[in-house]
This record gives structure tokens, C-alpha cells and sequence, in this order.
């Protein structure tokens, strides 16, 4: 998990890192996603209602892609939209669904943190921040 986080916040920080992977299939636009929310297979089974069995298939090497009604399934608990994990375009309602997913992943994680730990989060985050907004100038 520690490490999912962090890759993913170097990923925000050099988004240009990911911004050149292009043509991605369905297979990994889902893995991108699962691997980005740190969900795992059997979480996502379990928002779906679909087998884990089923999960798995779509996601291993040479995976089927889903019938229109599962792939909304997906879509709908990995808060993207099936032209997403389709074709790799993100849209405005990707983009506002993401951040709200995000932060939930964000309050989940911070929650289960002990006192230390959370404000040594927080500290980061205003570091990263601040940094951010310097660069934006």
C-alpha cells in the first residue's frame, strides 16, 4: 500500500511520466485504475457484484474484454466512465469522479493512521503543496 501511494504521488508530481502511454487496451486501463485507487481484484469484485474469477480474467495477459452492461459495472465502482477504460480518454466527469475517489482513498488512509504518522502526512502534503504552487507562478 505505502508503495502504491507513493508511486502515485510521483505520478502527480511528474505526470508527464504517464502522459506518454498511449494505446492502452482495456486490460490496462483497468489495471491503471486498480493500481492508482490501490484497490485490489477482490475489492472490485466485491463493488461489482462479478466473480473474482471474472475480475481476474479481464485483467490477466490476453484478457476478454467485457460485455457493455459488465463494463458499466466496473466503470460505475472504479468512479471512471467505460469510454475510460476503453479507450484511455479521460473526460470531465472522469477527471471529477477521480478526485472525489481520490479523496476518499485519501480520509480512508489518513483515518488509519495513529496521531505520529497523520501529522507527518500532513506535513508532506503542505510541503508538496506549497512546491506546487511555486511552480505554478
Amino acid at each position: 500500500m505505502i508503495s502504491c501511494l507513493i508511486t502515485k504521488g510521483f505520478a502527480s508530481i511528474c505526470p508527464s511520466l504517464l502522459s506518454n502511454i498511449k494505446d492502452m487496451s482495456f486490460r490496462d486501463n483497468l489495471r491503471e485504475t486498480l493500481d492508482f485507487l490501490c484497490m485490489e481484484q477482490k475489492d472490485l469484485a466485491k463493488k461489482t457484484g462479478l466473480s473474482l474469477k471474472t475480475i481476474e480474467n479481464y485483467v490477466k495477459k490476453g484478457a476478454s474484454v467485457p460485455s457493455a452492461d459488465k463494463a458499466v459495472m466496473i466503470a460505475q465502482a472504479l468512479g471512471v466512465s467505460v469510454e475510460y477504460l476503453v479507450t484511455g480518454k479521460k473526460d470531465a466527469t472522469y477527471d471529477r469522479t477521480n478526485i472525489q475517489t481520490r479523496n476518499k482513498t485519501i480520509i480512508a488512509t489518513l483515518a488509519e493512521l495513529n496521531s505520529d504518522n497523520y501529522e507527518v502526512i500532513v506535513s508532506i502534503a503542505k510541503v508538496l503543496l506549497t512546491l506546487q504552487l511555486r511552480k505554478a507562478k
